[in-house]
Parts: C-alpha cells; sequence; structure tokens
C-alpha cells in the first residue's frame, strides 16, 4: 500500500566485520546501510521497486565502533513526479554510558520503477510537507537539486574531454 509509510528506522549493533584498519566503520559500509534504509523508505511511500539516483550532501560526523547500537532512519522529504527525496542519518550509540551521536548524514534520492528489470519511472504519491521543520528539510531538498542540475554541464564536459 503505498503513500503511508514515510519513515524507515533500522536498529542494530555494529560488528567487527564493519571496521577497517583503524578499527572503526568504514564510510562504505555506512553507505551501504544508507542505501538500505533508504530503498526500504522508498518503497515503502511507493509501493513500486526503487533505484537509487543520487546521494548528495554525505557528511561523516563522528566515528561508529564496534558494539555501538546502530540507528539508520530515512525520511521521506519530497516528492517529484517519480522520484523521492530523503534525509537518510546514522547514529550511534555507546550501550555503556549510553551516549548518542550523529555518525552520518545525507540525503538521497531514488526512482521508483514499473518493473525491476529495464522499467521506466512510474509516479509516486505525492508528499507535502506540513511541519515547519519538514518544510525546512524540502527547501533544502530543493536546494540540492538545484546544485546538482547546475553541475550537469560541467560533469558532461569533463567526460568529453
Amino acid at each position: 500500500m503505498s503513500g503511508i509509510q514515510r519513515e524507515v528506522e533500522f536498529r542494530f549493533l555494529a560488528q567487527p566485520t564493519d571496521v577497517n584498519f583503524g578499527g572503526k566503520v568504514h564510510g562504505g559500509m555506512a553507505m551501504k546501510w544508507l542505501d538500505q534504509a533508504g530503498y526500504a523508505c522508498a518503497v515503502g511511500w511507493s509501493g513500486a521497486y526503487c533505484v537509487t539516483a543520487s546521494v548528495s550532501g554525505i557528511q561523516f560526523l563522528a566515528p561508529i565502533l564496534i558494539g555501538d547500537l546502530v540507528t539508520v532512519r530515512a525520511r521521506l522529504i519530497h516528492t517529484g513526479t517519480s522520484s523521492m527525496h530523503l534525509a537518510v542519518d546514522v547514529l550511534a550509540r555507546d550501550l555503556r554510558s549510553g551516549e548518542e551521536r550523529l555518525a552520518t548524514s545525507c540525503v538521497m534520492v531514488f526512482v521508483a520503477l514499473d518493473k525491476p528489470d529495464g522499467g521506466k519511472p512510474t509516479p509516486v504519491p505525492p508528499w507535502k510537507p506540513v511541519e515547519e521543520k519538514d518544510i525546512r528539510l524540502q527547501e533544502y531538498a530543493m536546494k540540492l537539486m538545484e546544485m546538482s542540475r547546475a553541475m550537469e554541464p560541467l560533469v558532461l564536459a569533463t567526460r568529453q574531454a
């Protein structure tokens, strides 16, 4: 059922297999978690198979350590015709002290497709922000979209050079 599930939250413990040579969870693992939660949220909202179109403004703010309780939150902040912009955060909590910190944050864009293999974009239910925080997040998503569009000619020119 589409147009109902706007937010998803995953929780699990950071494991030894998630860390880099410095003993902290590596960025690639955090990005995998972002993509998984974003996908679940996008499918939950659209009711369709979705693909990642872009990741913007990713920030690695604090380390995640083995044994931390990891929470990955994805929330819809803007819809287009077939696209969904999501704010996705990774939080880490030290279970001994209870201290929680924002570890990673980004905005992801997913596109709904009518079928998984060779599918074409398909419409998603529209979403309109009501609360002030959601209005600010949607404005942020729109600014990122404008910056991305402005960069497209530069990326194309670099590829052709």
